[in-house]
């Protein structure tokens, strides 16, 4: 094919002085300034016979006619460019087309974990951990949860309130809930906001007073974050607490600093099962919800985390690990986890961004008209 159309070109063109005479791989015009004339051509038997001078490739190891032989190895290459077979060798030598075999297949394999992102530095960057971030609950994943206590404080505020005392499907109801939430919803003691906000703090209050301010890492959580903290993962915390209170609890266990976002009970309207305070996080962090990992303890924590099209990992700390089973991965320990693990499950395809979610059609009746009697 070479041979062919180097044949070609010299009967087509002749000398050549100062013009565009063919496009490269890329389509673009290549100009020569200098005027070159060949060597006559020769027909023996029905083939064209031209003497040009060889000029052996230092790259490519094999003899090229200069410049036409060249320009017909170039025109080879994008003949070829297109098709499933490589060029045909002749003897040892090979032509280097400088091209993949299926252009659309690029990059190659084995390149990055994400072959199908086509920016380089995109690449480089799915190489680290930098593209996704954690959201961490406070209490129940990061430190010991006592629920007993919560139970115990609201007693002691609907006594004090003179509330009736609310039932224990009630709390476990409220639990994970802002207080103005759950007083307002659930116990529906009042509708005021200054006295939603009274009872909210005396509630808080008592829970602090019985909990003594002892806080506790839960087994493996310390270890974790270090971990995250290594690999330069973005971390952020959230809770129904007042920012006040567990900025005092970091600063006693010794992780201040470690989370770059914090997300309080002062900056969200709902609580869980309201994906607000995740959301929120999401975007402080500055990423899109599908790049987000929650970690949390109950199904309340499942249930907001998949409705931010998040994903939620699930501690089993105070509930069975068959009861989490909705989580997208459920571990005993966080330590049990590895970066590995939260690449797998941040790791989404291009076709979920923006997909719409299926809606349920309803299929209408016909009308029936009721002077119709054959249908009785």
């Amino acid at each position: 094919m070479v041979d062919s159309i180097a044949a070609t070109s010299i009967l087509g063109y002749g000398p050549v002085c100062g013009g565009n005479l063919i496009r490269d791989v890329n389509g673009k015009r290549k100009s020569f300034n200098t005027c070159r004339f060949f060597p006559p051509a020769e027909f023996l038997g029905g083939k064209v016979v031209v003497s040009l001078p060889l000029v052996k490739s230092k790259r490519d190891g094999f003899l090229l006619s200069s410049p036409i032989k060249a320009l017909a190895v170039e025109l080879t290459r994008e003949a070829y460019a297109y098709r499933e077979d490589r060029l045909p060798k002749k003897g040892n030598s090979k032509i280097d087309g400088g091209f993949d075999r299926r252009p659309d297949m690029w990059p190659p394999e084995n390149r990055a974990d994400k072959p199908s992102l086509r920016n380089p530095l995109l690449r480089q960057e799915r190489m680290g951990c930098g593209w996704l971030g954690a959201i961490f609950e406070w209490e129940g994943v990061l430190i010991e949860d006592n629920p007993d206590l919560e139970k115990q404080a609201w007693l002691a505020l609907a006594q004090e309130e003179g509330k009736p005392s609310p039932m224990a499907f009630v709390i476990k109801r409220i639990e994970g809930m802002k207080s103005e939430q759950a007083i307002s919803e659930v116990l529906c003691w009042s509708r005021d906001r200054t006295e939603l906000r009274r009872m909210a703090n005396r509630k808080e209050e008592i829970y602090q007073a019985l909990q003594g301010g002892i806080y506790s890492f839960m087994p493996g959580s310390k270890e974790f974050v270090g971990v995250l903290m290594h690999y330069k993962i973005p971390m952020a915390l959230v809770s129904t607490r007042p920012r006040k209170i567990i900025e005092s609890a970091m600063g006693e266990i010794g992780i201040v600093g470690n989370f770059n976002v914090i997300v309080a009970a002062e900056d969200v309207h709902r609580g869980k099962p309201d994906p607000e305070m995740f959301a929120y996080a999401a975007q402080l962090l500055n990423f899109i919800p599908e790049r987000c990992i929650v970690f949390g303890n109950s199904n309340l924590t499942v249930e907001a985390a998949h409705d931010a099209q998040m994903k939620c990992v699930a501690v089993a700390s105070k509930h069975p690990v068959y009861e989490l089973r909705a989580a997208d991965l459920v571990v005993r320990r966080l330590d049990e986890l590895s970066v590995v693990d939260l690449k797998k499950l941040a790791d989404i395809e291009t076709s979920e961004f923006g997909s719409p979610q299926p809606q349920m059609e309803l299929e209408e009746d016909d009308d029936i008209s009721s002077d119709d009697d054959s249908f009785w």
